[in-house]
């Protein structure tokens, strides 16, 4: 009888990397907040889990991950030099 609430068949498959997962879900999230810091962490896990890819599946989200580490840079890059052209940063806090 085929018991449908065991795990045995997803843990037999191909398992994803971890690192191929961070390296992606960096990489989408910088683009929208912390790009300075999770670029470069999707590069670095990209770069991980594609040195890994012969062990465990994953290189196509990896690669994803690298491209998108490398964009989240760039942005930072455009956005710092936009706010350099009008003038710096300014802070002002109270009264």
């Amino acid at each position: 009888m085929t018991s449908y609430g065991s795990s045995s068949a997803a843990s037999a498959g191909s398992r994803t990397n971890g690192f191929a997962v961070a390296s992606l879900c960096c990489g989408i999230v910088g683009l929208f907040l912390l790009n300075i810091v999770l670029g470069p962490l999707a590069i670095v896990f990209g770069v991980v889990a594609r040195r890994q890819a012969s062990v465990r599946n994953g290189a196509g989200m990896a690669k994803a991950g690298i491209v998108l580490g490398i964009v989240d840079v760039v942005l930072w890059l455009v956005l710092l030099a936009v706010a350099a052209s009008n003038g710096g940063f300014s802070w002002y806090v109270g009264g």
